[in-house]
């Protein structure tokens, strides 16, 4: 299957500190590839260089083309969308306002469907139709990362950028989200995925990439690094013992 993402010995630093060294990795259309690791492996600085957040070194294409001297809004137009880690959310504006932002790119280069867009997600999000005129910073943990996901979702992804989804969310909301970026997949949106809940996301993915201090240090199938030793002593140990 050719990559819809091909990402050739990418690496980032933070003046001598080298966070990113020569990371190779590619995401196949209507996939799901994940990145696990410890803290501080350089996961988010993989996702911010990919979308131009952070200037970097290597080789990046996005459906055949070369993006990586594009500035991240014109990575948003190709179809490259990020959710970061923190939502970042626009707090003292309401639900259905966040939505329309996230079709601004859209917007400037002309589409006007905007509404049934919107509808859409509140049809695949019920909980933010419910929500829609409140503001956002009022909502709970799990409405928020649906709020993230909805608004990325309106800019139309070829590729969604998923940062920690689960993050600081309880154990029946994380199974909510990973409900929903399987259902993602299913609809035709190729996600890369960075989560520290390695178990959850090897469920979820169809291949992926073990990153430690800046480094691939494994990767494969999903199913297979679910039975790979170290993946297993490393990243699911703890998670096995408590299942």
């Amino acid at each position: 299957m050719a990559a819809l993402l091909d990402v050739q010995s990418l690496s980032v630093s933070y003046g001598k500190v080298e966070a990113l060294r020569g990371a190779t990795l590619a995401v196949g259309e209507g996939r799901i590839v994940t990145v696990i690791g410890p803290n501080g492996a350089g996961k988010t600085t993989l996702l911010n260089a990919v979308m131009g957040l952070l200037p970097s070194r290597g080789a990046i294409a996005f459906a055949g083309r070369d993006v990586h001297r594009l500035h991240t809004e014109a990575r948003v137009a190709e179809g490259l969308v990020l959710v970061p880690e923190r939502r970042e959310l626009f707090a003292e504006m309401s639900v259905a306002d966040n939505l329309a932002l996230g079709a601004f790119a859209r917007y400037r280069q002309g589409a006007r469907n905007l509404a049934a867009d919107r509808e859409a997600i509140y049809a695949r999000f019920p909980r933010l139709s419910e929500r829609a005129d409140q503001l956002a910073g009022t909502l709970s943990g799990g409405e928020r990362q649906m709020l993230a996901l909805g608004r990325a979702l309106m800019g139309k992804p070829k590729l969604l950028l998923l940062d920690e989804p689960s993050l600081g969310l309880a154990p029946l909301i994380v199974r909510e989200i990973f409900r929903i970026i399987r259902s993602l997949r299913e609809a035709g949106v190729s996600i890369l995925l960075v989560e520290q809940n390695a178990r959850a996301a090897l469920q979820v993915a169809d291949y992926g990439y073990v990153l430690e201090t800046g480094a691939v240090a494994l990767e494969g199938a999903a199913a297979d690094l679910m039975h790979n030793p170290r993946v297993v002593e490393t990243y699911l140990g703890l998670a096995k013992r408590r299942a």
